[in-house]
């Protein structure tokens, strides 16, 4: 069965289906729902045999890259592009097939937000690759 990750980005997606304020503004009866969502399609995943893992990211991050044969790694926290659009957390999951993928990539789609409302968030779902295509080779 083909795995997938499904991207939760702290910003970010085509374009936002509602204006919603970040999470730190939210409500914590908001946050709570949210989260107990979460907790609810890790359940699901678990139940119908399709979890592998899931995970929330803190949004701070530290950029590195290979300083020489002689020196310790480089390290920035930026600037860089578009790095708070960056993932805030993810599921990974092994289905039957990519509409499957699909279908839990919306419900997922479906966490509630600010006041109950579901979110709509953009989810980037990706294929995991057990094999390098051989198109990629050449």
């Amino acid at each position: 069965m083909p795995k997938y990750l499904l991207l939760k980005h702290y910003r970010g997606g085509p374009e936002a289906h509602h204006p919603f304020p970040p999470m730190d503004q939210w409500d914590p009866a908001d946050l709570e729902a949210h989260i107990a969502f979460q907790v609810h399609v890790g359940e699901l995943l678990r139940e119908n045999g399709e979890f592998v893992d899931a995970q929330a990211l803190a949004p701070t991050r530290t950029w590195v890259r290979y300083g020489g044969p002689d020196s310790a790694p480089v390290t920035t926290d930026g600037p860089l592009p578009e790095t708070s659009d960056l993932i805030a957390g993810y599921f990974m999951i092994d289905v039957d097939s990519v509409e499957r993928a699909l279908e839990l990539a919306a419900y997922v789609s479906s966490e509630p937000g600010p006041g109950g409302e579901p979110l709509y968030e953009w989810i980037d779902v990706r294929e995991v690759l057990s094999e390098i295509p051989a198109a990629d080779l050449a």
